[in-house]
């Protein structure tokens, strides 16, 4: 009974070490059929005289044009001026910084930047004078839909060591390209008309100080930092500025940047506007009242002084 267990578990023990190595060698052969299945990448050598190219090569930051491109950022010191009785004129600092700047110093000169301030627009007639029989008279006019009341340029330099002209006129940046709208029927009249009369308005402007230039009134205080003076008159109409940054360099316009200053009526002013627009007969009304009676106490009181 024992040796016919014995050679029953011996039986036993052989069968499960034939299974093993049949697996085991099937596994093989299956790895062995999977290599010979793979493909060998084999390099195809490149045509007889052809060139190779060269792998591309990262960016040298040493390169300008690798480097970002510069920005300009600007703001006013004051977004809203207030306008009363006493308003005596103003003065706006504008001041900025360039981003990604690459000049080492503010005395490099690397950039040049031009501040441009326009006043509301207002419509204008331009008359012209002449002499007739010893007499000055109106002889000629042209009409003006929207005229700048206001026009200030700051710069580093001269406008024209800045730009060139054509780039000075699309950006309508100096005297010459002051943005002025003729009214309707006023463009049948010859260019040389319209020049004249265009350079009336920005001499009479001038000598109101109503129009400004400062040619080296842009200062840098630092590799990025900038900062301009602006002065308004007091004889300035009211209403909104707009003020436009431009940023260049090689005389090339590369960024520019706007920003919005607001002058607005406060107190008793704001009060005798509005009533002067909302009510105009009743306002003319009592300012000839007022006229008649401050004439009339002035008369007494002279009157009574004489004796």
């Amino acid at each position: 009974m024992q040796r016919a267990r014995r050679r029953h578990w011996l039986l036993c023990s052989c069968l499960a070490i034939l299974s093993a190595a049949l697996l085991a060698s099937s596994d093989a052969g299956a790895q062995q059929r999977r290599q010979r299945a793979t493909p060998v990448p084999v390099p195809v050598p490149a045509p007889q005289g052809a060139v190779r190219p060269a792998p591309a090569k990262p960016p040298d930051p040493a390169d300008p044009a690798a480097l970002p491109r510069e920005t300009v950022q600007a703001d006013v010191s004051t977004r809203r001026v207030a306008v009363t009785s006493t308003f005596s004129g103003t003065e706006i600092v504008v001041f900025g910084a360039i981003d990604n700047s690459r000049q080492a110093s503010p005395e490099a000169g690397l950039y040049d930047v031009v501040v441009v301030v326009v006043g509301t627009p207002t419509r204008l007639e331009a008359r012209k004078k002449n002499r007739v029989l010893g007499v000055w008279l109106n002889t000629d006019s042209l009409s003006f839909e929207s005229v700048p009341n206001y026009y200030s340029i700051v710069s580093t330099r001269p406008l024209d060591e800045v730009a060139s002209e054509e780039v000075l006129k699309s950006m309508e940046i100096g005297f010459d390209y002051v943005p002025m709208v003729l009214a309707k029927g006023a463009e049948t009249r010859g260019a040389a008309e319209i020049k004249a009369f265009r350079d009336a308005i920005v001499r009479l402007k001038r000598k109101d100080k109503l129009y400004s230039q400062d040619e080296y009134g842009v200062a840098f205080i630092g590799r990025s930092l900038f900062r301009a003076t602006v002065d308004v008159p007091a004889n300035v109409v009211v209403g909104p500025f707009d003020t436009r940054v431009f940023l260049f360099r090689n005389r090339e316009l590369i960024h520019q940047y706007r920003a919005r200053l607001d002058l607005e009526r406060e107190g008793i002013e704001d009060a005798l506007h509005a009533f002067a627009f909302r009510y105009p007969l009743s306002y003319g009304i009592i300012t000839v009242l007022l006229a008649v009676a401050s004439g009339l106490l002035a008369s007494a009181v002279f009157r009574k002084g004489a004796h």
